[in-house]
């Protein structure tokens, strides 16, 4: 009980009297009354002493009973509960020894259990691992920054591909436990519980809910694929919605790119030597647009035109030397001068420096250059 030497030596003559006979004490007042008082009060106060401390054990192995019961995922027994334990003690109704006896056979047993389930409790935790690693892969796939060049990326990226390999082996896992269990609780005539459940009743619960989350996903896919593809044939029929820059961007006039002195017609695509009727060359009827492009031609135009007539071998030796000439004005302004003109004489005209002549028809060789 843990007395101290003092104590135990304040009767230690008193204890020696016992199994010596009476005539055999001669120590005057050794059985006292005073003496014997004493005795009472201290065999009271060690009954008192002792009560407590077998307490605290009770307490300390019925924690004991319940880690072995916890990490086993068993339930204990009730009837040696700590507030069932408490009051019996208190009361005096059982005695603290035999109760400590209890617990201790209820902990043998519980840890016989706990290895007979060992095998299946691995193969538990090793499906509770799968579900944790499934719960973060859909985290991992519901963020949009998982691609990101960040520190850590790479560690997720390889983590999630481990991820997949181990959530595809969840239903082999699951259907494995089942079996297993089924085994364990034919050999032993007794339902396997798991913290008060029964293991097979859990596990069937979670494959129906695993197969009503894969078809719940698999409509919103499909859900997904049709609303594309009724955005495709709307896109298709109507044609796509321009962005708004595109939609705010400003137009520059069909066939001109501002340069930032005025405007510049552009460099008209060259065909082929040897084709037949050159795109550019064939007789075209600019009936409707000749007046708006002739009008357009001259607002954006920073130089006016110069119809000037110069003599023959001038327009020669300038023409050989001029820069490339734009084919479709040419054609234009020739196309509107048949329409328009006052003859057929052999006159020529000066457009921008460009000359050019009403009399032939052949007027461009194929680097642009015009003949008079």
């Amino acid at each position: 009980m843990d007395s101290s030497k003092e104590e135990r030596s304040n009767f230690s003559r008193v204890t020696r009297i016992f199994g010596i006979s009476e005539a055999e004490i001669t120590e005057p007042g050794l059985l006292s009354t005073e003496i014997m008082e004493q005795v009472s009060a201290e065999v009271e106060r060690l009954a008192e002493l002792k009560a407590s401390r077998m307490k605290e054990l009770v307490m300390k192995r019925r924690a004991e009973l319940e880690e072995v019961c916890r990490m086993a995922h068993i339930e204990p027994d009730i009837s040696t509960a700590a507030e069932k334990s408490n009051a019996l003690i208190d009361s005096g109704l059982v005695d603290p020894s035999e109760l400590l006896a209890n617990i201790e056979a209820q902990i043998v047993k519980a840890k016989e259990e706990a290895m007979s389930r060992k095998e299946i409790m691995d193969r538990i935790d090793r499906w509770l691992f799968a579900c944790e690693e499934e719960n973060w892969l859909e985290d991992y796939n519901q963020d949009d920054n998982r691609y990101s060049a960040g520190r850590g990326a790479h560690i997720n990226l390889k983590r999630a591909e481990r991820a997949r390999v181990t959530v595809t082996k969840i239903p082999a896992i699951v259907d494995n436990l089942i079996h297993k269990t089924l085994a364990w609780e034919e050999e032993r005539k007794m339902l396997f519980l798991y913290d008060g459940a029964r293991l097979v009743s859990i596990l069937e619960d979670y494959k129906v809910s695993r197969r009503q989350k894969e078809e719940d996903k698999k409509k919103s896919r499909n859900q997904k694929k049709l609303q594309d593809l009724l955005l495709t044939e709307k896109e298709a029929m109507y044609g796509s919605k321009p962005s708004p820059r595109k939609s705010t961007s400003f137009r520059k006039p069909n066939g001109y790119r501002s340069n930032g002195n005025g405007s510049v017609p552009p460099t008209p695509r060259r065909n082929s030597v040897g084709s037949g009727t050159p795109e550019l060359l064939t007789p075209r009827s600019y009936s409707g647009r000749q007046n708006g492009y002739f009008k357009e031609m001259r607002r954006m135009s920073t130089t006016p035109l110069n119809f000037v007539s110069i003599p023959k071998e001038d327009t020669m030796s300038y023409s050989t030397r001029s820069p490339q000439v734009p084919m479709n004005l040419v054609l234009d302004l020739f196309d509107l001068d048949m329409e328009f003109g006052a003859g057929t004489g052999s006159s020529c005209y000066k457009l921008d420096e460009l000359t050019l002549t009403k009399s032939s028809r052949n007027l461009v060789n194929m680097e642009g250059v015009v003949h008079c």
